[in-house]
């Protein structure tokens, strides 16, 4: 099979307390759609966990207006450790998720009401596009951000799941050619440098940057593709100033934005092609094992590391739960690059959970 990158499946966010921070995103950006929910112990992850396997709990939920969702990850075996030092714009790593919304006016009105931390007003992008920044409980930043299309459109939640993130880079020609020709986004909407409008309220923000915005070119294939739609990257490096490892002295799964994960078919293809790039493969489950079992669900799946630090994680999906409790699975491994009706993928809503009024 060839190597295809379908879209985002998720953006990792490490917490303290995976329970009380799984609510927050149920309660505020509908995250209530529990794919998977599984303690287990990372074994495989060594490369990233010093040297240590880690026990963890660890919940994959979506939101039903499509796009890519959020893997709550907690340390069980240790305690958490939270970056000591406030997250600047362009430090290095993963600085903000982006979520999109259908009407985002009326995201920035519910959030605002509901007495969150906004940074911003709603403002435009260097393209154009509406957005604005807000911080969550944890201080992690997202970015709302206009797109029009979602793939249930009856969901009455005024934001999506996750169209993106926010990088910062080091040196931006070193990380340009993992997410232009490995993650192929193929396409800049913009290249700028200076100091933006739409920063100011962010970290950091009043800095001088350059900001480059990726998007791909391609109608993606693959199992799940018309849910996790259109995905973009933003690359940003801070021009008058250095920025700071977001990881460092720390592991993958302490809390903040712990990885972006990408969906794909043909995890060999990718092997050998980020290997010729010499960014050979940090964790490879399917090295060790044909398939990976996630509790409820089972694939193979590999990461990489950025130049600037950011853990990039393929994931191959072998099986999924459809109606759990009937135990109905599917088994993808041999449908290639062809999409799910929808009408399946719209049963996901019957693994929504609901919170008590």
């Amino acid at each position: 099979m060839t190597n295809h990158i379908n879209g985002i499946q998720q953006l990792g966010v490490g917490v303290e307390n995976v329970h009380e921070a799984w609510k927050w995103y149920r309660e505020h950006f509908s995250m209530d759609i529990r794919m998977f929910e599984e303690e287990a112990t990372a074994e495989l992850m060594l490369a990233h966990t010093d040297g240590k396997p880690r026990s963890r709990h660890a919940v994959l939920a979506l939101n039903m207006q499509g796009g890519g969702g959020f893997e709550i990850w907690q340390h069980t075996g240790k305690k958490p450790v939270p970056c000591p030092f406030e997250i600047q714009l362009g430090d290095l790593g993963i600085n903000i998720g982006k979520i999109k919304t259908k009407n985002v006016a009326k995201a920035h009105k519910t959030f605002t009401d509901s007495g969150l931390n906004i940074l911003t007003p709603v403002t435009k992008d260097p393209a154009g596009n509406d957005h604005f920044y807000m911080k969550d409980i944890y201080g992690n930043m997202w970015e709302i951000k206009n797109q029009k299309s979602v793939f249930r459109k009856k969901e009455k939640s005024v934001s999506g799941g996750i169209l993106g993130a926010l990088i910062g880079v080091k040196n931006m020609e070193d990380s340009l050619p993992i997410y232009q020709e490995i993650l192929q986004y193929d396409q800049i909407v913009y290249d700028k440098t200076g100091v933006f409008e739409d920063l100011k309220g962010l970290p950091g923000g009043d800095h001088k940057f350059r900001r480059v915005l990726l998007k791909h070119s391609d109608v993606k294939g693959g199992a799940f593709s018309p849910f996790f739609g259109q995905s973009v990257i933003e690359l940003i490096e801070a021009i008058d100033y250095e920025g700071r490892d977001i990881y460092e002295g720390r592991i993958w799964g302490d809390p903040g934005f712990i990885h972006l994960c990408f969906d794909i078919n043909g995890m060999d293809g990718f092997r050998e092609k980020a290997k010729n790039m010499g960014h050979p493969f940090t964790v490879d489950s399917a090295k060790a094992m044909e398939s990976f079992d996630m509790g409820e669900a089972a694939g193979n799946f590999a990461y990489i590391q950025a130049p600037e630090g950011t853990l990039i994680e393929f994931v191959e999906t072998h099986k999924i739960p459809i109606l759990k409790k009937i135990g109905w699975y599917i088994d993808l491994r041999k449908r290639g690059h062809r999409p799910l009706p929808n009408y399946i993928m719209k049963l996901f809503r019957f693994m929504r959970v609901k919170d008590k009024k």
